[in-house]
């Protein structure tokens, strides 16, 4: 089906209620509304206003006089997803939460079996590949690519090949988060991993988090005279996070550290020792 993005939206008299009322009432079936990376709805007020709106929709399309709604969100992050269900001022505050998940050995088997390379992988080895690589398909698939279009290669030498390739990419695409990490200021630094020990738990201001927060800087070796922990730098510095891409903010205040791979980073350079 093709459409054109310039005609989509609803008229400026008709609310989605009505909208979707007239769809059920026409269909006759359930409509079930898939919504990806639901949890950018709740970063601005225009976005919760939505989520409010599509919760009466489903309200009136669930009563007798209709066919019903489904809504389905989905996103790649849980700890934000998490945030339209887990306090009574979201709209779909309650639903059920449901972990998908990860890619698993069949789809490494089928992937070994689809690949059409000048010499078979061992789907075992490249399972082993794909978790240390954090589950990433688009690694693979590039690495094959680059392998099929290298029209010199040894057939022989194509397994361990693919190794260094989704290796390599593997490390630019933490490379490149490491440097900005590394780049933050002493403040900045603080206030991420006091953020990702943390997690759901995290109060950006509360006396504890602050006092955690000097003790993030003393583990960095800097005096408490050196850097003051008071709450406009920390402001400043969750404003400096959001700008680097390594925090994300709800519309109403609620901080998280935007992939989990930045933890993951943190942890594994021993930052996040001894702060919780």
């Amino acid at each position: 089906m093709n459409f054109s993005l310039d005609k989509i939206g609803l008229g400026k008299d008709i609310d989605l209620t009505t909208a979707l009322v007239a769809l059920s009432d026409e269909s006759q079936k359930i409509i079930v509304l898939m919504i990806d990376e639901a949890q950018h709805a709740i970063t601005t007020s225009e976005g919760v206003a939505a989520l409010f709106a599509l919760k009466a929709a489903r309200d009136e399309l669930n009563s007798s006089k209709h066919h019903g709604l489904r809504i389905v969100c989905t996103g790649s992050n849980r700890d934000k997803l998490a945030m339209l269900r887990n306090s009574k001022d979201q709209a779909f505050f309650g639903a059920s939460m449901v972990q998908f998940p990860t890619l698993d050995q069949d789809f490494i088997d089928w992937l070994c079996a689809n690949l059409d390379l000048p010499c078979a992988l061992d789907p075992t080895e490249v399972f082993e590949l794909f978790k240390e690589s954090g589950y990433r398909p688009e690694l693979l698939g590039a690495a094959a690519d680059e392998i099929r279009f290298d029209f010199t290669i040894d057939p022989e030498t194509i397994p361990a090949r693919f190794t260094e390739l989704v290796r390599a990419q593997a490390d630019e695409l933490y490379a490149n988060l490491k440097k900005v990490i590394r780049s933050l200021t002493p403040i900045q630094s603080a206030v991420i991993r006091v953020m990702s020990v943390k997690g759901d738990h995290y109060a950006p201001f509360e006396a504890p988090t602050m006092a955690l927060y000097a003790k993030a800087l003393e583990h960095a070796g800097i005096a408490a005279s050196e850097v003051k922990v008071e709450v406009p730098g920390v402001q400043q510095a969750l404003i400096a996070l959001q700008e680097k891409k390594l925090v994300w903010k709800a519309s109403r205040g609620v901080y998280a550290v935007d992939e989990q791979v930045i933890v993951d980073l943190l942890r594994a350079d021993g930052l996040l020792g001894g702060l919780s």
